[in-house]
């Protein structure tokens, strides 16, 4: 390792955690490929043992077929031979009792047993709901369509995949279970269009037409609500909730007329509250994030405010951390991200290797990523956090570098929505217990690559920084009163394609006094 890392790197120590939560880690997913793979070999074993029984059941077969044509045709003279009679007498007794063992023996006994180990570590039903959220979560993110989703047509992968229709009616079906007619309407409608287009699947349309009517009712649209229950009644008439549907919807639609009318009469503008609707397509509701279309265009690499004015302000240089003698052979390579608040990219901060062992201790013990609850103080997942990470202890306890370090490894659309990094007035509590302060500044080491999604957004002043292997960004999130700089408040993208690995270095106000003494004033 090169010696001036170890002003920032960091023992790891990973707490093991046996919940599933597969669908939070691509690192951890890796897993069940090979598993998946040695279940496809217990099962080839188990054909290849089937096929041999068969085998032998069908030579019985067919020797018995000949041998009982030739006795059939003239019994008395068959049995007339001695040998032939005892012959019919032994194969009764046991013969035949032997191919009853063989057909009964159970060749399943190797495959069953291997399947009952390796199913305790699948995934769970939590798995699969999460796993089809974070392709919605990426299908809002990046402005996808289902068509475009379903056929895979995603920009940086290698190995192209689809969606079935039991595939898209499975994630229509999560939606709806959540409450979300948002999505069940778009993947229901997807469903739809790859069974009208001759797909084979077990899924009927009556059960996708069943779904999508509610769910298009939920939005007020009646006139399609009523179209797509007819589509339903065609195919099954004794349908009995769409029967009850339909009447129901009619005397609605009636009752809209009604008011129309009245309203007209007296020369009154006609309104609606109907959500806007045009050719099917309804709008995303609002959710709890205020600031989700300017995070969410960051993530697409729209609406990023360096503007050429700004760019000419950023520069690339050599930083040797004062003629720090570690720094003085192998200085820092040090590029600006960003003016105000001033962010940097360290370049070559940690070697392949150096990331392989990390990742290596990391990958076993990785747990979901948690946050403090900011009202309890106590910390519990949340679903704008998906990611897996690592815990840390003191430098005492380390074996393997010098300062504590976190580890995170996010998964199918992992992310991390828009926080802050250090305390704010109303948790003042949130390092006590740690005893070490507020937390100055953060350093992020992007440990990979990543293919497509994944960047580090700060919606506050529009600023999108990308992952690039081998390299940490560094910023400050308290100003030098102590202050906390709200315009950091930023957010780790869901990652589209790729695996995002990440580590950060939290810098705290204890043991930085006077690093970083205190300004003039309370923004300095």
């Amino acid at each position: 390792m090169k010696p001036w890392l170890q002003l920032f790197f960091t023992c790891i120590f990973l707490i093991w955690h046996t919940e599933a939560e597969f669908f939070t880690s691509i690192g951890q997913m890796t897993d069940l490929i090979y598993a998946e793979k040695d279940l496809v070999q217990s099962l080839k074993e188990y054909i290849r043992a089937e096929e041999i029984k068969l085998s032998q059941i069908k030579s019985w077969a067919e020797k018995m077929d000949v041998l009982t044509s030739k006795s059939t045709s003239d019994p008395e003279g068959y049995l007339a031979h001695p040998v032939n009679a005892y012959k019919l007498v032994k194969r009764l007794n046991t013969d035949w009792l032997e191919l009853e063992n063989l057909v009964l023996q159970d060749t399943t006994n190797g495959f069953i047993a291997n399947l009952t180990i390796q199913r305790q570590f699948f995934p769970t039903e939590e798995d699969e709901t999460g796993a089809a959220k974070a392709l919605m979560r990426l299908q809002d993110t990046y402005k996808l369509d289902p068509e475009t989703l379903s056929r895979g047509n995603l920009p940086g992968t290698k190995y192209r995949s689809s969606l079935t229709v039991g595939d898209c009616f499975g994630m229509g079906k999560t939606a709806y279970n959540d409450g979300d007619y948002y999505h069940t309407v778009l993947w229901m409608e997807q469903a739809l269009k790859q069974h009208d287009e001759g797909e084979d699947t077990t899924v009927s349309k009556v059960e996708i037409l069943d779904y999508l009517s509610y769910a298009v009712f939920q939005f007020g649209d009646l006139h399609r609500a009523m179209e797509l229950t007819r589509r339903l009644i065609s195919l099954d008439s004794a349908h009995e909730r769409a029967g009850s549907n339909l009447r129901y919807f009619e005397k609605l639609l009636e009752k809209e007329r009604e008011e129309e009318e009245k309203e007209k009469s007296v020369n009154k503008t006609n309104t609606t509250t109907e959500p806007v609707v045009q050719s099917g397509a309804y709008e995303r509701p609002l959710d709890y994030l205020p600031e989700r279309d300017i995070y969410e265009a960051l993530c697409r690499g729209e609406g990023v405010k360096m503007t050429p004015r700004r760019q000419k302000r950023l520069f690339c240089r050599y930083h040797d951390g004062n003629r720090n003698p570690h720094l003085l052979i192998a200085p820092f390579k040090e590029e600006d991200e960003w003016d105000s608040p001033h962010i940097v990219r360290y370049y070559d901060v940690m070697s392949d290797e150096e990331i392989e062992k990390i990742k290596q201790l990391a990958k076993p013990r990785l747990a979901r990523a948690t946050v403090r609850d900011p009202k309890t103080g106590v910390l519990t997942v949340a679903s704008y956090r998906v990611s897996k990470s690592t815990f840390w202890i003191s430098e005492s306890e380390c074996y393997l570098l010098q300062q504590s370090l976190a580890v995170a490894n996010y998964g199918m659309g992992g992310q991390y929505e828009p926080h802050f990094d250090f305390s704010r007035k109303d948790e003042p509590d949130a390092f006590k217990r740690l005893g070490t302060g507020n937390r100055v500044a953060t350093f992020l080491n992007y440990m990979s690559d990543v293919e497509a999604g994944g960047a580090t957004v700060f919606p506050d002043f529009g600023a999108a920084i990308w992952p690039k292997k081998g390299t940490a960004v560094f910023w400050y999130n308290l100003f030098r009163s102590g202050e906390g700089d709200y315009r950091t408040r930023h957010a780790a993208c869901p990652v589209l394609v790729g695996c995002k690995w990440v580590s950060n270095k939290w810098f705290h106000e204890r043991g930085n006094e006077f690093l970083r003494p205190c300004g003039r004033t309370e923004v300095d």
